[in-house]
């Protein structure tokens, strides 16, 4: 059975609407506007949680509803509600028509369609019975305290949805969606006298859970969470200054997710309240600085056939070896500003109107050898991992927290060090990048970006990197 197939039982057969007599009342609340559409969603989700050598959480739960839009210049009505049922739309309808008052729109074309899969639409949550689960996690818990006396707290998390999507066009035009996703995330916490510290690592994509869930999967994950506990026991305050910093590959892109990605997001730059608005064709990073955002890669969790306004995705090229050349656009922007829309239109759920988001987001290759970069830095960091941050969109300037990283000096890795935090303003970091490594990794499948208190999930993605003179926080004295 194919997406479609799927998403009309779901919406019509199971719930008794009459398909034609929806269609109509989408087509009579949007017409005199520019755009719009109806969204319907099902989404089935569980979550399973893992402390202190117990089950602390189960969950599952089961949403569905709709959303309906009418976009009128810049001017966006929308209505929605957790009940499938023609009454609902009909009143919902009756709501976003106020929106074309005094206007005299044309609808924008319908998406081109796609058949391209990036997923397999089967759903994840019957892959294993509730008691395999548990008995998962039970093997997670006893293989990380066998580990290492210091092994002093595990816990771990198994999460998964199955979200099925239908986005009605006012002329009829219906585009479907089934969307997996998985999660596995673990953390130990070890302890060497007074000192307690901990690491975590997490991996997942649109798949089912078998990949997570193999002893092989899930035991080089707690391996890792345990390296960086201890990496962590042994680590000293970190140095404070201006210094060349190295960025490790992989999740260290979520530095070019946050500082860089969401100004080049269509309705920041529509806006001009984006540090890159106006910029356009001209030169905002160092040569050899590629960047995209791809949502059309294979089982990534930021990855999508189509997104929630049914335009399929794409590999949008944001910045080609220096220079500015595009943006991610969801339809409203890109037809204010005269652009093409690139797939990028996301919301959290049905109760969420769509706005310009990243899907997976990384920069490409360069040449060099990430021996040679490490070898180029005569006094300085190197930052593996990090935590959280804080971006102004408006300004570009950031904050980062990094959860792993070492002191440099001479060429060498030298002592772990704590407390570092990672201070710049995105746009002026792009051309203090002096080397770009050819071992470009994604992140293992964690990511979550929140807007405008929506979250979606994202990938990120980066070769090892060298930026000169970046303004390290510390806590050494």
């Amino acid at each position: 059975m194919n997406e479609s197939n799927i998403t009309d039982e779901l919406f019509f057969e199971r719930t008794g609407m009459d398909q034609s007599r929806v269609e109509a009342e989408v087509s009579a609340a949007i017409d005199g506007a520019d755009d719009g559409e109806l969204f319907l969603e099902f989404c089935q989700s569980e979550g399973l949680g893992y402390d202190d050598g117990r089950l602390k959480s189960a969950s599952f739960d089961t949403t569905q509803g709709f959303g309906l839009r009418s976009v009128s210049g810049e001017s966006t009505g929308y209505a929605h509600a957790s009940e499938l049922s023609e009454a609902a739309i009909k009143r919902a309808a009756g709501t976003v028509k106020a929106v074309r008052a005094g206007h005299d729109g044309s609808i924008d074309i319908s998406p081109q369609r796609t058949t391209a899969t990036r997923y397999s639409p089967a759903n994840p949550l019957g892959d294993l019975e509730f008691g395999q689960k548990v008995r998962l996690l039970e093997d997670m818990n006893a293989y990380a305290r066998g580990l290492d006396s210091r092994v002093m707290q595990f816990s771990a998390s198994i999460s998964g949805e199955w979200q099925a999507v239908q986005i009605i066009r006012p002329d009829g035009d219906r585009l479907s969606d089934i969307r997996p996703l998985v999660r596995v995330n673990v953390s130990v916490v070890c302890a060497d006298g007074d000192r307690m510290e901990a690491g975590s690592h997490g991996t997942g994509g649109r798949t089912g859970y078998a990949p997570y869930v193999e002893p092989s999967a899930w035991q080089a994950q707690i391996d890792e969470a345990y390296r960086q506990a201890l990496v962590n026991l042994d680590a000293v305050p970190a140095p404070a200054g201006e210094m060349d910093v190295i960025l490790g590959p992989g999740w260290p892109g979520i530095l070019l997710h946050e500082a860089i990605g969401h100004g080049l997001e269509g309705d920041f730059n529509r806006k001009k309240t984006s540090a890159f608005a106006g910029l356009m064709g001209e030169r905002v990073a160092s040569p050899g600085v590629t960047v995209v955002d791809d949502g059309t890669l294979t089982d990534r969790r930021g990855s999508l056939a189509i997104d929630d306004e049914g335009t399929p995705t794409s590999n949008t090229v944001l910045i080609d070896d220096g220079i500015l050349t595009g943006y991610m656009q969801d339809r409203m922007n890109a037809r204010l500003m005269g652009m093409t829309a690139t797939g990028n239109g996301r919301r959290e759920s049905f109760a969420h109107a769509p706005m310009p988001r990243m899907t997976n987001t990384y920069m490409h290759n360069g040449n060099k050898d990430p021996e040679e970069i490490l070898q180029s830095v005569k006094k300085g960091l190197y930052a593996v991992n990090f935590g959280g941050g804080q971006v102004d969109i408006t300004s570009g300037k950031f904050v980062f927290s990094a959860s792993e990283a070492y002191f440099v000096e001479d060429g060498k890795i030298g002592a772990p060090v704590k407390g570092a935090t990672l201070i710049g303003n995105g746009p002026d970091v792009l051309t203090r990048v002096k080397m770009i490594g050819n071992d470009m990794r994604l992140d293992p499948g964690v990511g979550t970006c929140g807007k405008d208190g929506q979250g979606v999930p994202v990938g990120v993605g980066q070769p090892t990197l060298m930026v000169e003179n970046l303004t390290v926080g510390g806590t050494a004295a």
